[in-house]
């Protein structure tokens, strides 16, 4: 190796951030903390026996967690994000409106 070559290699900066495996095992968790969380609101709007659009709506998030850790397996870690963004978002805004 010479050392033009040795000089091209150190100004090429190492990658950081998360490697994909990483970001998978990630959105996993997020999204089985999510779930667990969501299904313990669930039995607690239950037990105050509050409408049950509310409960389709955390029932509904819940599915929805599910589906996000379905598609972080399978490598959609940027679509699994913003699904649970979004899932959360509307949980959120369906348990304040909803009556």
């Amino acid at each position: 190796m010479s050392a033009s070559d040795q000089d091209q290699t150190a100004d090429i900066p190492e990658p950081t951030g998360l490697t994909p495996r990483q970001a998978r095992t990630v959105r996993i968790a997020v999204g089985s903390v999510l779930l667990v969380g969501m299904a313990s609101v669930l039995a607690i709007r239950l037990g105050e026996r509050t409408s049950v659009l509310v409960v389709g709506v955390y029932g509904l998030a819940m599915i929805i967690c599910g589906l996000s850790i379905e598609l972080s397996r399978n490598g959609r870690t940027r679509l699994a994000t913003w699904l649970l963004v979004a899932d959360v978002l509307a949980a959120i805004t369906g348990d304040w409106l909803l009556p």
